[in-house]
């Protein structure tokens, strides 16, 4: 069986690359490695979410649903640090990336625990999850992320989502509609949709 970057335990050759990206206006460092989603860049769909992120009204902390090695969550906790972030993933190589480039950035309020899907999080609450789903997981994986994080979300929060149209955007947009009562198209970008599904 090959393996995926959602196998919890890679077992492939470690062999990490590091390189900058800017956010913010701010220059971030990360590493990332083999058998860890994105190994040579920050990807356009995680950029384009970061981009467009806003948090919400709401009070509370803000999780990443499929940290990889962290981009999203570390980018969005540098941001607002008044809010605690909560990083999570099932490849627990993913998880110790996302804790070692937190700290070569500098960013302290945040979390990284390694989690099937929201098992880890699951008796917390959150204003806003925000996810570059594992698509390659399969639809009924991510529709049970979507599932899952919309019980830990707090009345007025937000599940933000970005996902390729070739890869599912339409039957995500579906399944969103399902089980939250708003879902907006935040912004559509080379074939990626960003959607804001609102818990009220």
């Amino acid at each position: 069986m090959s393996e995926h970057y959602f196998s919890q335990k890679p077992q492939t050759i470690s062999s990490p690359k590091t390189w900058q990206y800017n956010a913010n206006g701010k220059k971030f460092t990360f590493t990332s490695d083999i058998g860890v989603f994105s190994k040579n860049e920050v990807d356009f769909g995680s950029r384009f979410l970061i981009e467009q992120f806003t948090a919400p009204d709401v009070a509370g902390d803000i999780l990443d649903l499929g940290c990889g090695y962290g981009p999203i969550g570390i980018t969005i906790a540098d941001r607002y640090k008044e809010r605690h972030i909560f990083m999570i993933d099932i490849n627990e190589r993913a998880v110790e990336l996302a804790k070692r480039n937190a700290a070569q950035n500098a960013v302290e309020n945040i979390t990284c625990i390694p989690s099937d899907k929201l098992s880890a999080v699951k008796n917390r609450t959150f204003a806003a999850v925000v996810t570059n789903p594992p698509i390659r997981a399969g639809k009924q994986v991510v529709h049970e992320m979507f599932i899952q994080a919309e019980r830990v979300i707090e009345h007025g929060g937000a599940l933000w989502v970005v996902i390729q149209k070739k890869q599912g955007a339409p039957s995500a947009k579906k399944k969103l509609e399902e089980i939250f009562q708003q879902v907006h198209t935040v912004a559509k970008r080379k074939g990626y949709y960003l959607f804001q599904a609102v818990k009220v």
